[in-house]
Formats: structure tokens, C-alpha cells, sequence
């Protein structure tokens, strides 16, 4: 003897349920997957940062290379051999002093205009054992990064 399905009666309910559950776990999934979209824009953002601080440490050693005699003149505002953290041009301004300037802001048009983002360069005289040895130092708060740390750096080192 053949028996038949039951009645669609009796399932009342059954496919709004699949429906949540569906539902449910599309949520979560969607969940995770905007968790990582954040990670990732985070991630993003302090690669592009390490990235422009190399790029402009390469942008002033090549603006020193071409004014080398300012570069290694110690007094110069190349040489700035604390965290300079702000700076002023002066009055009359020399070639040194507007490539130093014009530097600076890019520096903190790139990793942003706070008390944070510094920058040092110091370079060897021509009486030095090494002449022209030149180090940049760029620093910069990077703790929105994942694992970012408020006191990031760039170190570069060259000769002129």
C-alpha cells in the first residue's frame, strides 16, 4: 500500500524558521567579513604611511645631494639633529632652509599634522673620518594600525 506525504498542515512554521536561521547565519557571516574589511583598510593605511616616510627620507637626501656644500655645513638648517617637531622659516630664507621647510610640511601632510610627527637629519662635515654620511630620521604615531605603535619610525642612511 502506498502512503502519501502528509498534509503541508501540519508543517506550519518549518520554512519561516529555515528562513532566520538562514538569515542568522548570513548576519555572522557578513559580520566577519566587515571585520576584515577593517583590518585590511587599517593595515593599508600604515603601509601607505612606512611607505611616504621612505619616499620623502629619499626626497630630502636627493635635495641634499644636490646642495651638498649646504648639507655638510653643520649650522645649516639641514641638520637638525633633535626631533624637530615644529619649524619656522626665517625672514630671508636660504635654498637649505625652503628645501628643509618645504620637506617638513610634506612630512606632515603625509603622516599627519600633530605634535607627533617629527623629523632629524644629521650629516658629517667635511672634516669628519666619513664626509657626507647623512641620516634621516622620521617619526610618527601609528597606533591605529594593527599592532601600530605611537613612537613609528624611519631610519635612512646615506652618502651625499
Amino acid at each position: 500500500m502506498y502512503k502519501h506525504p502528509p498534509p503541508l498542515i501540519q508543517q506550519r512554521g518549518v520554512a519561516l524558521l529555515e528562513v532566520m536561521i538562514a538569515f542568522l547565519l548570513l548576519s555572522i557571516g557578513l559580520l566577519g567579513f566587515s571585520a576584515l574589511q577593517v583590518r585590511t583598510v587599517k593595515a593599508t593605511q600604515s603601509s601607505l604611511q612606512r611607505t611616504s616616510a621612505t619616499n620623502l627620507a629619499l626626497n630630502i637626501l636627493e635635495s641634499m645631494r644636490a646642495n651638498k656644500v649646504a648639507a655638510t655645513n653643520l649650522s645649516l638648517p639641514y641638520n637638525q639633529p633633535a626631533n624637530t617637531c615644529t619649524y619656522t622659516v626665517p625672514g630671508s630664507p636660504t635654498l637649505a632652509q625652503n628645501d628643509f621647510d618645504n620637506w617638513f610640511k610634506s612630512v606632515k601632510k603625509a603622516l599627519g599634522n600633530v605634535p607627533s610627527t617629527c623629523a632629524d637629519i644629521t650629516c658629517t662635515d667635511a672634516a669628519s673620518a666619513t664626509p657626507g654620511m647623512c641620516t634621516v630620521n622620521i617619526y610618527w604615531d601609528d597606533s591605529r594600525a594593527l599592532g601600530g605603535s605611537t613612537t613609528q619610525s624611519v631610519q635612512l642612511v646615506g652618502r651625499l
